[in-house]
This record gives structure tokens, sequence and C-alpha cells, in this order.
């Protein structure tokens, strides 16, 4: 099978799986730049309020196809810009991590919302071992994501970590048995699509970075005139779930690149 990432949309979520089975799903050039485009597709798509990235098989990415290094495009610009395209997609996006999650794999699992792990995955960051310089915009994603200090001890070593470690750090939220993952990884995507999309979109852009002026009135017109607030208490009363609709006009443009 050629290296390529699949995506399959079922119902209100959309799966996208890294698959290069021959070298522990390691991301190749064109799998770097297909991720912003296949990104802006799913974005606006109105049916799919949530994102899903796994790798094929028993691991999720193994880093950046290294044989692809010194070519006419660099992967580590690619790498970069695929991560900034997923960090910027605008519904909740969870990584679900199995085997090896380590070089421009755990780029993109950084990038994303949440991180969902079987127990036994491993993570690492292992530019220091090549004498490459991490990106920036990663290591501050990292650093926001894991404190400093943890940050460092990931870039400065290089060193592999299992998933307690992990999960002490803040690199990833959950850590189930192997076969509980996809259960639980059901259980809990089915648990956003019900949810508020309105409330995602607006929390996801705070927790992100600062908020302008322009960008909380924003959110305030939208909550006003979508009348999600009204539906939700009217259905704590009921006694019901919650109808929430789409609501494609309330959510930011989309900020990726194809």
């Amino acid at each position: 099978m050629e290296p390529a990432l699949l995506c399959e949309v079922s119902g209100a979520l959309a799966t996208v799986t890294i698959s290069n089975p021959a070298k522990r799903n390691a991301m190749t050039p064109g799998m770097w730049r297909q991720l912003p485009a296949l990104l802006d597709r799913l974005a606006a798509d109105a049916s799919v309020r949530v994102l899903v990235l796994t790798g094929a098989g028993n691991t999720f990415c193994a880093g950046a196809d290294i044989s692809s290094l010194g070519g006419a495009d660099d992967p580590r610009d690619l790498a970069a810009a695929a991560e900034d395209a997923l960090a910027a997609f605008p519904k909740p996006a969870l990584a679900v991590l199995r085997g090896h999650c380590v070089g421009g794999g755990c780029q993109l699992a950084v990038a994303c919302d949440l991180r969902f792990a079987a127990e036994g995955t491993v993570f690492g960051i292992t530019p220091a071992r090549l004498g490459i310089v991490y990106p920036a915009s990663s290591t501050q994603r990292l650093v926001r994501l894991t404190g400093p200090s943890a940050a460092k001890h990931l870039l400065f070593s290089a060193e592999l970590i299992g998933t307690g470690r992990a999960l002490r750090t803040g690199l990833v939220d959950e850590v189930l048995p192997a076969g509980q993952l996809d259960d639980r990884v059901r259980e809990f995507t089915q648990a956003l699509v019900e949810r508020s999309q309105l409330t995602q979109a607006a929390a996801k852009e705070f927790a992100d970075g600062p908020a302008d002026a322009a960008r909380i009135a924003h959110w305030a017109e939208a909550a006003r005139a979508g009348g999600e607030a009204e539906e939700g208490v009217s259905a704590f009363l009921e006694r019901r779930p919650p109808r929430f609709g789409r609501h494609p006009h309330g959510l930011p443009p989309s900020t990726t690149h194809g």
C-alpha cells in the first residue's frame, strides 16, 4: 500500500488515518502536503463535528520519513505547516495513539486538542538525535501543553517515555488498556457530537490564545442568535437530551492552508 492519509466520514465523525505500515506510519513529504488541504475540506463540511486522527494498525506515527530529508521540499517546513493546519482546525480534534508516537508523530498529536493513548504507547521528540532545530511554534505549543521542564526533558534528551510519564506531564489526557481504547473513543466522540458546537468552537478559540474584543463580541452575538442556551436550559428542566443544531455560520473561518 502506498503511503497516504486515509479519510472516512461516518455521520458527524471524520477519521483521518496515517497509513505507511512499511515504515511504522512515518510521514512522507506527500503526506505532509496532503494534510492541510484535507483539513480544509473537513472544516468546510458542515456534517463533520469531530475529527479523530489515528494511525493504521498498531502504531500511530514514527515521525517523518528520514529518507526524505534533503529533498527539494524540506520536510521540516512541510511538517510545521501541517501541524499549524491541524492546530487551527475549528472543530474538536482527538488523537488516538498506539505503539509509537515519535518525532513528527508527536508533533501532530500535540497539535490536536486531546490525546487518548493505549497502555504501552511510547512518546518521543527526537530532533536532538539528528541535530535538527525543532520549530519555534512546535516548541511553544509543547511548552503550553506540558510545561517548560517536561518539554525541555523531551527536547534535550530525545528519550522515549511511556504512558505513565506522558499522563503525569499532560502530554496525554487519558490512558486506556489497549482493548478498551476504541470503546472509550467511540463513547467520548459521541458525547462531543451531542454537545454544543457553538460552545466547543468558542472554547477552542479562547483556550488557544488571547481573544481580542472583536472576537469576544463575535461569540457573544453568535450565542444570542443561536438560541443554544435556551435549548440547553429547557432540555435540563424537561429532563431530556438537548437538541443542539449545527452552526456553520457561528464558526470562525478555517485558518488552515491548502
